[in-house]
């Protein structure tokens, strides 16, 4: 009976580990942490990262990896920037 309570323990942990790495798509800016407007997008680090105005590209520019992880760990992906 104990090797079946682990099994389901470990079975738990599992899937909750495997629906945390599940990122959805971007969908709040990291500035303001209002709705985005994908008009308005930086590209850095090889990320896109869209915004909710003009303000928040200087903001991002600024200090990109800050914005990069706090979308990062809130599981938001960023898409890749295009090729230049």
């Amino acid at each position: 009976m104990n090797q079946l309570k682990i099994s389901a323990v470990i079975a738990l942990l599992l899937l909750a580990l495997a629906q945390a790495a599940v990122a959805e798509p971007q969908k709040s800016c990291p500035v303001m942490g209002g709705e985005i407007n994908r008009d308005l997008y930086v590209d850095v680090e090889g990320k896109r990262i869209y915004v909710c105005c003009d303000y928040c590209i200087g903001e991002i520019k600024k200090d990109p990896a800050k914005y990069i992880k706090k979308l990062e760990d809130a599981g938001q992906e960023l898409e890749a920037a295009p090729a230049k």
